[in-house]
């Protein structure tokens, strides 16, 4: 201590205004190695969710199945089925349910008791791997004091405290304001259920209301995203990414989604629509379109993979090779007839070249996504909460792949000079997508594209066949090849070699990530590379489900261990209120902990014992006078 520098002293001072006697400073220590010893909070992983609002928003409220489980835990042996389901579906929707069984004349004294004991009775179960401090902060401010005390009711010699708390909740029913108790109520017992969520990408695109998940998750209390290409791609229209807007503007068209533009975000298809109308005469007006913006993007990205020759893209550039005599493409030696031959605006001697028309109209679209509000606000949040990975609590957290070579080796890949790989390339990644949009750098810009749909991007994975799919009938022109990570992460030596590139070497690590969906009504198992790698893409789009069998995964891991919910389609909010009909989810518990995983076995346990060893060189330096106390003054408690 006498030999302590004066950076460490600095600091120490600075603690000391924080906890200025020792008491204070044991206290925190104190609290701080009780929380140590509290078991983790349970962590939700979802990816993929391509704007399926109406879905998202009930397993949000329903916490992927945990409060049916959790009143079934509690209340099993009490009530019937109807009953739980009932109590299960007053707390997903608690306004609506209420509104419900006001007209059905259901709202009774002793209905609203009866609530309110259940409700009350599971808010402290699920409160009880918490400490008190950091309930109260859940806890609507209105409330925290009446139920903080209904939370800790203790039977005593006269169960005196028990006729408290019964008076407590009369008073309560009897001046009306139980609705806006139940209301609080409901909400402290889902935002206790799931203590934090990731996203591992693909918020946006396919359904028609990411705009409105943005705004769910705006106000979720904890979470983390990792960016998926879906994301990235609105992400570089926003920033102003003529390609970018281009592709986002043909996805949303093509899943007749046009209405998140307009309606959501206010960018108008006005210029786009008249356009086309003129141009491609022959066709209706969606068809004419999606023809017109095709264009566009095909030249667009033409013009990037010529500017960038680093991105080794120069077999994408086919509108050159389009054959007028018979209207066929060669590609890769095969001729292939085109299904379409209206391309009045290509100009074979410079067929990557925008007329006035379509460069008004590109930017036109461009200026519009720029400017608008909204858009800026759910952007700049996907960049303050998200990422292109993640690592927490000993596992990896990225939505598309890590670029393998054919050995199975990372890829090498070179951009101004510099080789990158393995979470150097993430890095690299991450802070171009930041320079892009904060500091409006051309190249970084022009990256964002890449990383929508480049040959080797992490986000992407696969080489993307746009023109191919839209002009060339048979399938296998269309195929499209995918990064030999989609080969190689079923092997665990793969998994641990990624693993320990991101510095994670624990046991209980793991490689998370979404992207592909899994043919789970086929048997395909999302636990892959003997339980090391979990792909929880299974399907929340509606597009896919045919496809995976499922309409969703949620990954749960709690200090129990690690389990996947495989979910069924959601009907609607009126099939739930009405017949109290929930999703059907299906549990697969895939590792479970020999012993239960604890707070200090987390990142933020880790965190909380640095605290702890600072908190104790400060108790040092007092009981030693290096710092005086300041008796008498209070401190400011943390816990």
């Amino acid at each position: 201590m006498n030999g302590m520098a004066e950076d460490q002293m600095k600091y120490l001072r600075l603690l000391s205004e924080t906890y200025p006697t020792r008491q204070a400073v044991s206290r925190e220590i104190i609290n701080l190695m009780a929380i140590l010893n509290l078991p983790k909070g349970t962590e939700h992983f979802m990816s993929d969710l391509h704007g399926e609002y109406e879905a998202f928003y009930h397993i949000l409220n329903n916490c992927s199945g945990v409060i049916r489980e959790k009143v079934q835990m509690v209340f099993g042996d009490r009530l019937g089925d109807r009953e739980c389901q009932e109590l299960c579906t007053l707390i997903y929707y608690p306004q609506e349910k209420l509104e419900l069984l006001k007209k059905e004349g259901e709202l009774t004294e002793g209905w609203y008791l009866m609530t309110l004991k259940n409700l009350t009775e599971l808010a402290g179960f699920l409160s009880s791997k918490y400490t008190r401090s950091k309930v109260r902060k859940a806890l609507s401010p209105e409330f925290a004091y009446i139920i903080d005390e209904l939370l800790h009711a203790k039977p005593d010699e006269d169960n005196n405290q028990l006729v408290y708390h019964e008076k407590i909740l009369d008073t309560i029913i009897k001046i009306q304001n139980a609705d806006e108790f139940i209301l609080a109520l409901t909400a402290l017992i889902k935002r206790l259920a799931v203590d934090h969520l990731h996203i591992v990408g693909d918020i946006f695109d396919r359904g028609g209301s990411a705009d409105k998940i943005m705004e769910l998750l705006m106000s979720y209390h904890s979470l983390d995203i990792e960016w998926g290409n879906h994301d990235i791609l609105w992400m570089g229209a926003a920033a102003g990414n003529p390609a970018c807007v281009a592709a986002a503007v043909r996805n949303n068209i093509k899943y007749k989604n046009m209405s998140i533009l307009e309606n959501a975000y206010g960018i108008s298809l006005r210029s786009l629509t008249l356009f086309a109308e003129n141009t491609y005469k022959n066709e209706g007006i969606l068809d004419a379109a999606i023809q017109a913006i095709t264009v566009i993007l095909l030249k667009l990205e033409g013009q990037l993979i010529q500017k960038h020759p680093e991105y080794h893209m120069e077999e994408r550039l086919l509108l050159h090779k389009i054959n007028r005599d018979n209207w066929s493409i060669t590609i890769d030696g095969k001729e292939y007839p085109l299904t379409c031959r209206d391309f009045p605006t290509v100009d074979p001697s410079n067929p990557y070249k925008l007329t006035e028309e379509e460069e008004l109209v590109s930017r036109e679209l461009t200026e519009a996504f720029t400017s608008s509000h909204r858009l800026k606000r759910h952007v700049e949040f996907l960049y303050s909460r998200g990422a292109m990975y993640c690592r927490c609590n000993e596992n990896l957290l990225f939505h598309g792949c890590i670029p393998l070579d054919e050995q199975g080796n990372f890829e090498m890949i070179e951009f101004n000079g510099t080789i990158y790989k393995g979470k150097s390339y993430f890095d690299f990644a991450d802070q171009s997508a930041r320079r892009a949009y904060f500091g409006q750098d051309p190249d970084c810009l022009d990256f964002m594209w890449y990383l929508w749909c480049g040959k080797k991007s992490p986000l992407c994975g696969r080489n993307m066949k746009t023109f191919e799919k839209a002009y060339i009938a048979d399938p296998q022109a269309g195929v499209e090849e995918k990064d030999p990570y989609y080969t190689y992460y079923n092997l665990e030596k793969t998994s641990g070699m990624i693993l320990r590139e991101f510095g994670l070497y624990s046991r209980l690590s793991h490689i998370i990530n979404g992207h592909t969906p899994i043919k789970a009504g086929k048997g395909e198992s999302p636990i892959k590379a003997g339980g090391k790698v979990i792909v929880i893409d299974g399907g929340f789009c509606k597009a896919y489900q045919k496809t995976t069998g499922i309409a969703g995964y949620t990954l749960i891991y709690n200090s129990h261990g690690m389990r996947i919910k495989a979910h069924q389609p959601f009907e609607s909010v009126e099939k739930v209120l009405a017949e109290n009909k929930d999703i059907e989810s299906s549990s697969q518990a895939f590792e479970t902990e020999p012993f239960r995983v604890m707070v200090g076995d987390t990142d933020n346990g880790k965190r909380i014992a640095e605290n702890i060893n600072d908190l104790k060189r400060l108790l040092d330096a007092y009981r030693q006078g290096m710092i005086p106390e300041r008796l008498g003054q209070k401190n400011a408690i943390h816990t």
